[in-house]
């Protein structure tokens, strides 16, 4: 019986990190169709530069980590990640703009219910861990905080580079919570391992 109950207890874990991964890639690919559509609305070129330093700042990852550390890297990079663009709602209120697009609004609360969903997924990988990684501040995004710096053109530069991170934490997410998923390559596998016992059968 106590065989029984670790199997499906780990089968249990394998599966709420594979779930987390899917969310995540979904999470990612929303970021993108949000990106693109706020891109098109601002008439952004495609290939807008931002400085390389990143708004959201977390411990660099390592292989040394547990696997519960990598977990609460990954938590809080994405609170990060739900505080700027919790900014960027607050400063498009008080921006005020009259052509509100109905199709870029409703991609926006898409991204923000998926990610808060991936939030709470990821949350619970955590309850049973035990670890000492430690949350990091709020991150700070000087083009939204202090828009007097450079006026409209800034601030809507700014929501975009927001966007742009929440792009790229969703793909780490995706890639991570994949990547602590032993079982991703088990149905290869096992579908290997049935191929060759058909070749064994028709010998």
């Amino acid at each position: 019986m106590a065989g029984t109950r670790t199997r499906t207890r780990i089968g249990s874990e394998l599966s709420r990190y594979a779930r987390a991964a899917a969310i995540a890639e979904e999470l990612h690919h929303e970021c993108s169709v949000l990106l693109e559509l706020y891109r098109k609305k601002e008439e952004f070129p495609e290939d807008l530069a931002f400085s390389e330093e990143r708004l959201v700042t977390v411990p660099p990852s390592s292989s040394q980590l547990s696997v519960y550390d990598r977990v609460w890297r990954l938590y809080s990079a994405l609170l990060q990640c739900r505080t700027l663009l919790e900014g960027v709602v607050r400063r498009e209120e008080v921006l005020g703009d009259g052509e509100v697009e109905a199709q870029y609004e409703g991609q926006k609360k898409t991204v923000t219910d998926r990610l808060g969903y991936l939030l709470e997924i990821t949350r619970r990988l955590l309850v049973d861990g035990d670890g000492n990684a430690a949350l990091t501040p709020g991150p700070e995004n000087p083009e939204l905080s202090d828009p007097k710096n450079g006026g409209l053109f800034v601030l809507k530069r700014g929501i975009y580079r927001v966007y742009s991170e929440l792009e790229h934490w969703a793909l780490a997410a995706s890639k991570s919570l994949r990547a602590l998923d032993p079982g991703a390559a088990a149905p290869k596998e096992r579908g290997k391992r049935a191929r060759n016992r058909g070749k064994r059968a028709r010998r």
